[in-house]
């Protein structure tokens, strides 16, 4: 007789969309004890991350029956990450300076990230998403990558961003070409592009802010 499909076979199949939080927890976890069985132990675990707060998380997770330092680091590591990755969603941009705090971990990277943050009909955040990684002085970038991430994301509009490893802010000829592409590119599909920012360990540049953000009519 076949066995029944486990979470980890489901969700290979479904994707990540198919497990609740307690099998999310399963997959994190890998196994529960003699005592308690990894479904078990998610449910205890899920309780406690429902009523605790991010500084106390550590320590409560270590109360839970089953939950040792290793499992109680990687669950912790998980939510953290989570935390991370969400703290910016619903946010509104209505200017450069706003968005630039929840970008800035890539103005420190040694090869160029270029960014598509699209937003929805009110100017909130949706997603932050990495288009490509280029190399120290260079990214290579087509209008069809970034209008997929829009149309994907169901965005209204988009920012798009890239970073300087070499710190001057001053945009490049490549950039400025690249901008006017993409502006074509959005026009098209009807998502404007609300601006182009590069960063660096030293500041931020805004297209908009500058002039150079020539939008089609």
């Amino acid at each position: 007789m076949k066995s029944k499909p486990d979470i980890r076979e489901l969700t290979l199949k479904n994707g990540l969309d198919y497990p609740n939080d307690e099998e999310l927890l399963m997959l994190i976890l890998g196994s529960g004890t003699r005592d308690c069985s990894v479904r078990n132990l998610a449910h205890n675990v899920n309780d406690v991350i429902d009523v605790s707060a991010t500084d106390e998380l550590l320590g409560k997770l270590g109360e839970v029956k089953g939950m040792g330092p290793g499992k109680v680091l990687q669950v912790a590591a998980a939510v953290e990450l989570g935390r991370r990755k969400n703290q910016w969603t619903g946010l509104r941009i209505s200017h450069a300076s706003e968005l630039v705090p929840f970008i800035k971990a890539y103005s420190i990277k040694s090869k160029e990230h270029f960014l598509c943050i699209t937003l929805n009909g009110n100017h909130e955040i949706i997603k932050v998403n990495v288009v490509s990684v280029g190399t120290v002085n260079s990214s290579l970038i087509y209008p069809r990558e970034v209008m997929e991430i829009a149309i994907k994301d169901k965005a209204a509009a988009i920012i798009i961003s890239h970073n300087h490893p070499s710190g001057n802010l001053e945009p490049s000829e490549s950039d400025i070409n690249t901008t006017e592409k993409l502006i074509s590119a959005a026009h098209v599909m009807g998502i404007p592009i609300l601006d182009h920012i590069i960063i660096s360990s030293g500041g931020y540049f805004s297209f908009l802010e500058n002039g150079l953000l020539f939008t089609e009519d």
